[in-house]
């Protein structure tokens, strides 16, 4: 890191941990009990716990049971038990149901609002004596003699010129012994660690995939509490990897979502649009019969499973949650799994804290490696490789005979070819998709969706999506690629401007970001730089959505 000469306050912790999402609502929950006098902060660039989390999700609670056995009599907001499992292959027209696979049978599941879930581990931290400090950005790492010494906080008040204005306040350093990164899916610190500290090898690169949600306000007489179901097929075409979710909960509520692997080589395609197309199709139509779209979100997904893990350990830190990469793509899950991490690696900074092992955090991924977790991705890691290697129907056949034949023990493991970035295609090689245009009623397009994401950046601060080398876009994304970020971005903060005078150039709309990475992941030229906006900034979900 750069030498930073502003004059900063500082606080000094045992632990701190960027992200109270589940993994480090759960890390701080268990660390605090192994070791009640570790002085433990957690902080959250959302505006509240939960603000950047979307409803809707289909949690497994076996690692809420290990953390808070009591749960269900604390109050914990999983309400809406999962009852029918439904999983349809689609084509343009109809629908077929197949099996449902061993990993997507949700009995003993619930779909609850994951923000709720969140808001409600951070009530039981803080009662434990965690600090939680919503609002605030980590925006860089403090490195002291090669070691991960703390955050510092994103400063306040900087105009578009970067000249403090006249509410500037720099932002806290956050010292401590050990920092954990609980950031989320390809977490802006997190990728500079990974470069820094050597993390992940060239040859086992991540893969991701793109969800975008809608939330849903549906007749009382259309709704089925409970009811859960997945598609692949349509509209995607056959080299594409995704599908969709729909998922019926709470009151009267219904969580829809298409996801698109990242991996995709067609330029043209959007994933926003082929999500807004799946809705007219006539197995899909139905379930928005009468309703009222109330929310909308989207996020980058960590799909690469166990092969596509880095280090999880460094000087003065560790990784957890989906910023690390535990994610069961077919079972599409990942709240579990985030939470396990956590409370896995709280034992091993108890351990540090009490200076029990020379080695400091390596008992982490060395007690991961002993858990279900470890066992899940395991047995689910050739899965999502199989369908880059061999297309959809391949894959399926793949995903059928590691589930049903080989049981998750095949003695190979499937490698990721290539990173998401490397995988397009030339515009002028790739068929165009025509996308109809939408109706307002059931289809909608990017600005109006984004409307209801409460989206909102302070006006007059620097543009946190930046171009490291702006000079490139025109010779690589437009001329090779015809701007692909204005396709596949789904808010519509990157537009193609002065086409028509023969001079494009980029228009970066940072203001309608909605913080889920896909630009920093599959620039072709990775030339697209995610940067934390002032703390408090992006979507804002309230409690209920």
């Amino acid at each position: 890191m750069g030498q930073d000469i502003t004059v900063r306050e500082r606080m000094d912790f045992d632990v701190v941990i960027v992200g109270a999402g589940p993994a480090g609502l759960s890390a701080a929950i268990q660390l605090k009990r192994l070791a009640p006098e570790a002085a433990i902060c957690v902080v959250e660039k959302g505006s509240e716990v939960g603000a950047h989390i979307l409803s809707g999700a289909v949690i497994e609670p076996r690692a809420l049971s290990e953390l808070i056995p009591e749960w269900r009599e604390k109050g914990a907001p999983l309400t809406t038990p999962a009852r029918r499992d439904r999983f349809l292959l689609l084509t343009e027209r109809r629908a077929f149901r197949m099996p449902t696979p061993p990993q997507m049978h949700n009995a003993g599941n619930f779909v609850a609002s994951l923000g709720d879930l969140c808001r409600w581990l951070a009530t039981e931290a803080e009662t434990l004596g965690v600090e939680i400090y919503p609002g605030f950005a980590a925006a860089a790492f403090i490195e002291e003699e090669g070691r991960v010494a703390g955050i510092i906080i994103g400063d306040m008040g900087i105009t578009k010129s970067g000249a403090p204005g006249p509410a500037y306040q720099p932002g806290m350093e956050l010292r401590a012994a050990y920092t954990v990164f609980a950031e989320g899916c390809h977490g802006s610190l997190t990728k500079q660690l990974i470069r820094r500290f050597a993390l992940r090898g060239a040859d086992h690169p991540q893969t991701y995939g793109l969800g975008v949600k809608e939330l849903w306000e549906v007749p009382a007489a259309n709704h089925r509490p409970g009811e859960i179901i997945h598609t692949v097929g349509w509209p995607l075409d056959r080299s594409t990897y995704g599908g969709s979710f729909l998922y019926h909960f709470g009151d009267n509520l219904v969580s829809y979502g298409f996801v698109v692997g990242l991996d995709y080589r067609n330029p043209w395609l959007s994933p926003f649009e082929e999500m807004q197309r799946l809705k007219t199709h006539p197995a899909m139509r139905g379930h928005f019969s009468g309703a009222r779209r109330i929310a909308y979100g989207a996020r980058a997904l960590v799909e690469g499973g166990m092969q596509a893990l880095p280090k999880l350990v460094f000087p003065g830190g560790l990784l957890i949650g989906d910023t690390a990469g535990f994610l069961n793509v077919p079972k599409i899950k990942g709240t579990h799994m985030a939470m396990k991490s956590g409370m896995v690696a709280a034992e091993a900074l108890a351990e540090a804290l009490g200076g029990a092992r020379s080695a400091e955090l390596a008992a982490y991924p060395e007690r991961l490696r002993a858990t279900w977790l470890w066992e899940e991705l395991h047995a689910a890691r050739n899965i999502r490789p199989g369908f880059a290697r061999f297309g959809f129907w391949g894959g399926l056949l793949n995903a059928a005979i590691d589930t049903y034949v080989l049981r998750g023990r095949a003695p190979w493991t499937l490698a990721h070819a290539h990173p998401d970035h490397a995988t397009l295609q030339p515009a002028a090689a790739a068929p165009r998709i025509a996308y109809p245009k939408p109706d307002g009623v059931l289809t909608f397009d990017r600005l109006s969706s984004v409307f209801i994401s409460n989206t909102n950046h302070e006006e007059d601060q620097p543009a946190h999506l930046r171009l490291r080398a702006p000079e490139r876009w025109r010779e690589v994304n437009w001329e090779r690629y015809a701007a692909p970020e204005s396709r596949y971005c789904p808010a519509g903060v990157y537009e193609a401007v002065g086409v028509e005078t023969g001079a494009p150039r980029l228009q970066i709309n940072a203001q309608n970001c909605v913080h889920c990475k896909t630009c920093d992941i599959k620039d072709p030229g990775q030339n697209i730089d995610w940067c934390t906006p002032e703390g408090g900034g992006g979507p804002n979900y309230p409690s209920g959505m």
